[in-house]
């Protein structure tokens, strides 16, 4: 901790020869001089601590502009005086949708959806699953197809957003208030009420960063193996479809229609196995309670915490505060999740290249990338690892694709798709390593565990009822026959 109270750096003293010695000492570096107060860098006005961090207001607010300085302190104001959340995920949405106006680092600006690019995307939809027909038994699953702009995309998928990271960032709000002993923290309830403020805002500013990053990224609502847009809704954003496609030496209409197959198969795998959103977010959930907050960093940061630089938090929060703790419950959190995972990828991946194999001449290189794609991850998601400890990658997509292949194999694609039915049907970690012992065990007869359900909700067993019924119909035909 430092000398002073709490930590908080004490206001610059004034120079003794006046405005002179505080023009010399900020061009020396001294004091507070031009560094930025507030550090948000927003993109475009050097990042964070970069080129615009040279104009206090200039890194968050873009320029000093006199038509736009009552709105930059209205904006100072409200990040000042946020008392929501773990996460301020209105100036989460507001950076990320800054993030997307600037474009990708190739140049390509977002824009709105033309009616040309929507019917493409609506055909290939409704032609991907007619295809997917022969391949599961899942019915469609996509009660419209949508063309998404990327700034669409992030409204349409924050609240998914909102729901994965709370958990951690609740974690680190209750830590920034647990380092302080416990006779200060009455006497610094008001600082402790703006530190995490000033928390939720930089979580705020990295998710939104991260999420306007990954919008020029993601080609549709599931790339990430979770459903992140609304249910029953395909979509893909045409402008990424291409730019994915660029330098493929394939046909743009076969890599519309092959990221079309991914994106319906995904929707009916979400739509037609109920429990399967809340099972992959409980996991996330459930890794998340299990990740411990690295108090002896975030002491040193708010020890030192200076209300006039905040960006000490947030390069600890780009440096990641956050261990997974080294207990069994958390290592079968994160086998649960990286299975789930899996599990759900590599049914995509199979079931989408049965139905593309015999008809795209693509097909295979198509899949490899996005196998490749998927495995290395972007920078967005690097972020979110860093930000929620986390990595929201199936690691073992190609251990589970042919497990799913063998299955269809062995017992078809109604056998195959019937593990769905509960979570205790689907394959475990174990069973990724000896697919084949999984895939040739006798498979489970569930119909004496039903008729003991039923008779504890007081159902009759319709099984003996109708084998009471032909004894008995039986035992007439027998006395008819024997008078």
């Amino acid at each position: 901790m430092s000398d002073t109270p709490f930590g908080f750096g004490l206001p610059p003293e004034e120079p003794e020869d006046g405005d002179e010695g505080k023009k010399k000492d900020q061009e020396s570096g001294g004091g507070q001089g031009p560094a930025n107060p507030f550090g948000f860098g927003l993109p475009g006005a050097g990042g964070f601590g970069g080129p615009g961090a040279d104009n206090p207001l200039a890194a968050m607010f873009g320029s000093l502009n006199p038509t736009d300085l009552g709105a930059a302190f209205q904006q100072l104001g409200q990040m000042l005086s946020y008392e929501g959340g773990p996460v301020n995920w209105d100036m989460a949405k507001q950076i990320a949708r800054q993030t997307v106006a600037q474009g990708t680092p190739d140049g390509v600006k977002d824009a709105s959806v033309g009616a040309s690019e929507r019917s493409a995307v609506q055909e290939a939809v409704r032609l991907a699953d007619l295809w997917l027909d022969d391949a599961t038994s899942l019915p469609s699953g996509a009660g419209t197809a949508v063309a998404w702009s990327r700034a669409e995309w992030v409204e349409a998928t924050l609240p998914a957003w909102q729901e994965l990271v709370d958990p951690v960032a609740e974690r680190v709000g209750a830590a920034m208030g647990d380092v302080l002993p416990e006779e200060m923290q009455a006497m610094a309830g008001p600082l402790i009420g703006m530190m995490r403020s000033m928390g939720g805002a930089m979580f705020g500013t990295q998710i939104g960063q991260a999420v306007g990053v990954l919008a020029g990224e993601v080609v549709g609502s599931t790339d990430i193996g979770l459903p992140l847009g609304p249910s029953g809704k395909a979509a893909l954003l045409p402008a990424n479809v291409e730019a994915f496609g660029r330098d493929l030496s394939v046909a743009q209409d076969e890599v519309r229609l092959y990221l079309a197959l991914r994106e319906a198969a995904h929707q009916r795998l979400f739509t037609h196995v109920p429990w399967l959103r809340s099972h992959l977010f409980g996991a996330v959930d459930g890794y998340a309670r299990g990740i411990k907050v690295d108090t002896a960093k975030l002491e040193d940061v708010v020890g030192q915490f200076d209300p006039q630089n905040p960006e000490q938090l947030q390069d600890a929060l780009q440096q990641g505060m956050f261990q997974p703790e080294d207990t069994p419950e958390q290592k079968a959190a994160l086998a649960r999740l990286e299975t789930a995972l899996a599990l759900v990828e590599g049914w995509v991946d199979a079931v989408v290249h049965a139905a593309a194999k015999p008809r795209l001449s693509s097909a295979d290189a198509l899949r490899e990338t996005l196998r490749r794609r998927r495995a290395t991850g972007g920078p967005a998601e690097q972020t979110f690892a860093t930000l929620i400890g986390l990595e929201l990658r199936p690691r073992r997509l190609r251990d589970a694709s042919r497990l799913w292949a063998s299955l269809t194999d062995a017992r078809g694609v109604d056998g195959r798709d019937a593990l769905w039915h509960h979570p205790d049907m689907l394959p475990t970690a174990t069973d990724l390593d000896d697919p084949d012992g999984f895939v040739h065990r006798e498979q489970m007869d569930f119909s004496e565990l039903d008729r003991m359900l039923g008779e504890a909700a007081g159902k009759p067993d319709l099984r003996n009822d109708e084998a009471a019924g032909e004894a008995e119909d039986g035992g007439e035909a027998k006395g008819d026959g024997t008078e």
